[in-house]
């Protein structure tokens, strides 16, 4: 994809700027922010207009109030992590387009900030209402877009609103758009993807769009059972999606007439029920009372030494149920060993930073996107709304 234009080109001295951020950030039982990394990763763009003498003013969502006020989705949790972050005070209007906000937008002096209520309390954000773009387009100059997880969606503050203002896009955007670009435009070869997770209808289009891309495709978690099963596999009491037979069917199909090599799972670490412990068998034949949970030492093996010898690798997902301290060693051990493998290694979509994160397993990573539904759509080649939008550099 081409670059686009940056906000180091944009002209923010005195003038009032339209920030789109990603804060949807996970919040503890507290209310307290329990993970600031998307707050972290905007900072290089609003340290920048901070000492540009921007006036910025912050848009964000948090979670899905369907487009009414819920308190307990509010961002005021968020603007008290960003102060602290920044080291200066953050307001939250406490409204998004009414006279509030209106008169704290005017108030604002250079280098200060203003954070706007929860965009998602009005029906006219998701819905990309243009009256509601445009009462928003009024409270700044110029816009800049960094909030790269949001840019799949065609939203009034990520279409709506670059379409009536001089637009840029921010670092962390940019930077997305370089790294995930390297898997997408000649990526150096052999490539390799590994892929894990659930919802096998949801990630088929992503596992389709590597088939003749990537050299092998690995996949692991729940998503390879119906695979698996698709190959004779008898996985006792594993649930496994039904239906999907035929979709699976004519995918492995057409891996092979793609010259992709797909690489499943050999054995097996199951849940017996009542049984102390963890076991491990061959994943062509589980026992009828057992439970696949997570890959096992074979596969684990098996899987390392293919990715030893990529020189691209993209992941996505965990290889078992990573949230249960009995079946993460397969997620754990296989993404520590790609530390000492060269070549380019980019983890994204979903939860996968938080899993790398838990797991101490960032360091094997070059890139980790703070996209997920964004990141995997633009690795599958589609178009996004939010970057369409931008002007190129």
């Amino acid at each position: 994809m081409a670059a686009k234009r940056g906000v180091g080109d944009a002209p923010v001295r005195g003038r009032r700027v339209l920030v789109r951020v990603d804060f949807n950030v996970p919040q503890g039982p507290n209310g307290q922010v329990a993970d600031d990394r998307r707050i972290v990763e905007a900072l290089p763009t609003l340290n920048h207009l901070r000492a540009a003498g921007a006036r910025a003013i912050l848009l964000s969502h948090l979670g899905r109030p369907g487009g009414h006020r819920d308190p307990t989705l509010t961002l005021r949790p968020v603007v008290h992590r960003l102060s602290a972050l920044l080291g200066q005070p953050v307001p939250l209007a406490d409204d998004i387009v009414g006279v509030h906000a209106i008169e704290q937008a005017a108030r604002l002096e250079n280098g200060q900030f203003l954070m706007l209520e929860n965009l998602r309390f009005h029906p006219g954000e998701e819905a990309n209402d243009p009256g509601f773009a445009a009462q928003l387009a009024q409270l700044g100059e110029l816009f800049v877009e960094d909030a790269f997880g949001t840019v799949h969606r065609a939203h009034a503050s990520t279409v709506g609103v670059p379409k009536r203002l001089p637009s840029f896009a921010g670092f962390l955007v940019d930077r997305e758009v370089r790294e995930l670009s390297r898997l997408t435009e000649s990526p150096e070869r052999p490539y390799a993807v590994l892929v894990g997770g659930a919802k096998v209808e949801d990630k088929l289009p992503l596992l389709r769009s590597f088939l003749g891309r990537a050299e092998a495709l690995l996949i692991g978690g729940a998503l390879a059972f119906p695979f698996l099963k698709a190959r004779g596999a008898s996985l006792g009491a594993t649930p496994v999606p039904s239906g999907l037979g035929p979709a699976v069917n004519e995918f492995l199909e057409r891996a092979e007439s793609s010259g992709t090599e797909v690489v499943l799972p050999t054995d097996l670490v199951v849940d017996r029920g009542g049984a102390p412990g963890a076991e491990t068998h061959p994943a062509a034949n589980l026992p009828s009372d057992a439970s696949a949970q997570d890959i096992g030492p074979e596969t684990r093996e098996r899987f390392s030494r293919r990715l030893a010898g990529a020189r691209t690798v993209f992941w996505n997902g965990p290889l078992g149920r990573a949230e249960d301290s009995r079946f993460r060693e397969g997620t754990r051990e296989v993404l520590s060993r790609l530390a000492g493998t060269p070549g380019y290694r980019v983890a994204a979509g979903g939860d996968s930073a938080r899993i790398a994160e838990d797991l101490g397993v960032t360091g094997s990573f070059q890139f980790i996107s703070t996209g997920g539904g964004a990141a995997l759509e633009f690795v599958q080649g589609l178009e996004l709304p939010g970057l369409a939008v931008l002007p190129d550099a």
